[in-house]
């Protein structure tokens, strides 16, 4: 009985079906949140799942002197990365479907293997458009992952541990936003980098490079890309609502505060105009991580004076 238990926690709710549905859903919601913000209709509520359907039975084309196995195992491995990180999240008001010391680390490596996929994958063709957008994706990701991780985890600071389920538990409900408010912005700003969204959409400009590292991708590994990040900007959401935000006890409670932040994501998407690379390199390195550096020192100074 345990193991079908297992399995359904895995496989069904808090997992991998349950993950996929949400990553449609919050990618709609995202999309129509940008358009209502631009003035624009935006998509129907079905627009995402038709679209990876779609994809799904289309003819995925192999371009020319690119090694074959990598050209298809990359998405497979991006998905996996992603699907598998979300089993130490705490979502949808559930407790994670797996729990151990340092799982927190181990989760934020996880997210960051979809870009080194991207990386890879533009890399592994011919074609200018990808190469161009291969080295854009893998620049920005050693711009912004440090200040990202930093930022994810000063809230294990306070807690003292690296388990995403034992600091939400040290935190009893508190918001860790209202004492380590840089972080969050930091987080939540890292997350659009993450993901390659508006102001950080350089790796895929549309009007520079068609779709950068994707551009030779097409059929199911180009479906499979879009869903690891998708799924990626629900996990991200969820620890950043679980570590700053006292988590989501309920499922409800879940939504809202993810929705929440997905809405301010989106404010960011319409408000902010794309940086180029070298915008985006200076003003993470330079000074976010600083502002971080500061923050932990605060926060290792007063929690000292607590003790």
């Amino acid at each position: 009985m345990s193991t079908l238990v297992d399995l359904f926690t895995l496989l069904i709710f808090p997992g991998g079906l349950m993950l996929g549905i949400a990553a449609l859903a919050y990618e709609w919601v995202n999309r129509k949140l940008v358009a209502r913000l631009q003035n624009r209709i935006g998509p129907r509520w079905f627009q995402p799942a038709a679209d990876f359907v779609k994809l799904l039975a289309k003819e995925e084309v192999l371009p020319e002197q690119v090694v074959a196995g990598l050209f298809y195992m990359l998405p497979i491995i991006a998905v996996a990365g992603v699907f598998t990180a979300a089993l130490s999240v705490p979502m949808f008001g559930a407790q994670p479907a797996s729990s151990y010391p340092g799982d927190l680390v181990v989760t934020l490596y996880l997210l960051g293997l979809p870009t080194m996929c991207l990386g890879l994958a533009g890399s592994n063709t011919l074609g200018r458009f990808s190469l161009v957008g291969a080295t854009r994706a893998l620049t920005q990701f050693f711009s912004y992952e440090a200040p990202f991780m930093m930022a994810m985890l000063g809230p294990a600071l306070v807690a003292q541990s690296w388990s995403s389920t034992e600091i939400v538990a040290h935190a009893g409900g508190r918001w860790l936003l209202l004492s380590q408010p840089i972080g969050f912005v930091v987080a939540m700003i890292g997350l659009l980098g993450k993901l390659e969204m508006p102001p950080f959409d350089a790796p895929e400009a549309e009007t520079e490079i068609v779709a950068g590292a994707l551009t030779e991708y097409s059929g199911r590994g180009l479906a499979l890309f879009h869903l690891a990040k998708d799924a990626e900007l629900v996990i991200g959401l969820a620890l950043i609502a679980a570590l700053y935000l006292g988590g989501g006890s309920t499922w409800w409670m879940f939504l809202l505060k993810t929705l929440v932040l997905l809405l301010f994501l989106a404010g960011i998407e319409t408000l902010v105009t794309r940086l180029r690379i070298e915008q985006t390199v200076g003003l993470w390195w330079r000074y976010v991580s600083m502002l971080v550096l500061v923050q932990w020192v605060v926060t290792i100074v007063w929690e000292g004076l607590l003790l």
